[in-house]
């Protein structure tokens, strides 16, 4: 008997070794494919202004701030899934806190970014723990992490925030031993990153959009005999034969409640044909175009006049 039910325990512990290794549970949002899936469409510039981490997590005494290395984690994070919608073109701005910090929010000198939409994010909430159960054969121990990631999306043509919400993510690593055999779980430093990962991936649809939703929009950088440029070329998606419409500014008026100026649509004056597009980097794009208009251009005012795109 007493060989039978070491048989039986040996037996019980093998069946059991399978459990005994580390596992990691988390659900996220997959967004690979939506820009394969989507129709082709001009690709807004995006840039993402600041990261931050708002928690107290990991902030001792020499703390710097401007080095944050989970501000940085989510920073990267965002910008690979934006990157995969293909719908984006992320601008690098190593000098985006001084253009922030000297435009403010007035007059629209956000438009110094050289972005159609900007991005501000923060770590708002992010905590560990660890839970354990021990019984008769088998112990198991399971690392926690949850984070919650807030996200502020702005149209940097008014300088108004368009969309603002927060999500939280969660993830988890267990092991478990059987009879002393099994794995053993140490500190797992990439469960932050599922965490923060899961949050932001909830959030990433609804930027995508809100970015696509209103037409894009560009302006002339010359009208004369020699050549009609426009901003944009082909990192954007431009090619010769794409057909824009061209409007006339329309009038702006003060929102006697918020006290913000709402601008209102503009007058389409005729449309511009793509030709060919130049330039070196995606700040310096240009194209030329060919323009069948209602009325002439006033070349001393071309601000007055913005290229749209023509929704479907």
């Amino acid at each position: 008997m007493k060989k039978i039910f070491v048989i039986m325990l040996l037996f019980f512990a093998i069946s059991n070794f399978t459990q005994a290794q580390r596992k990691v549970e988390i659900v996220e949002p997959s967004i690979e494919n939506v820009g394969e899936v989507n129709e082709k469409g001009v690709k807004r510039k995006v840039a993402i202004g600041r990261f931050s981490n708002e928690t107290q997590y990991a902030k001792g005494l020499y703390y710097d701030k401007s080095n944050d290395p989970m501000g940085k984690q989510a920073l990267d994070i965002l910008s690979a899934k934006l990157a995969a919608s293909n719908k984006f073109l992320l601008l690098e701005r190593n000098d985006l806190a001084a253009l922030l910090e000297e435009s403010g929010n007035s007059d629209n000198k956000l438009s110094t970014i050289g972005a159609d939409y900007m991005i501000i994010g923060s770590i708002t909430e992010f905590g560990r723990k660890n839970v354990g159960k021990t019984g008769v054969f088998t112990t198991s121990k399971t690392q926690m992490v949850e984070a919650a990631v807030a996200i502020r999306l702005v149209d940097v043509s008014t300088g108004l925030i368009i969309y603002s919400d927060e999500a939280k993510g969660a993830a988890e690593l267990t092991s478990k031993t059987t009879m002393g055999v099994g794995g053993r779980a140490d500190y797992d430093a990439t469960l932050s990153d599922k965490a923060i990962s899961e949050a932001i991936g909830q959030l990433v649809e609804n930027i995508i959009n809100k970015c696509t939703d209103k037409p894009w929009r560009t302006y002339f950088l010359a009208y004369d005999n020699d050549a009609v440029l426009i901003a944009g070329g082909e990192s954007q998606g431009l090619v010769a034969g794409d057909v824009f419409c061209v409007k006339t500014k329309g009038k702006s008026v003060k929102n006697p409640q918020t006290g913000l100026l709402v601008e209102l649509p503009g007058k389409v004056i005729g449309d511009v044909k793509i030709v060919s597009t130049g330039g070196d980097t995606p700040e310096t794009e240009y194209s030329f175009v060919t323009a069948d208009l209602s009325e002439n251009i006033d070349v001393d005012k071309l601000d007055n006049y913005y290229i749209e795109e023509i929704k479907k």
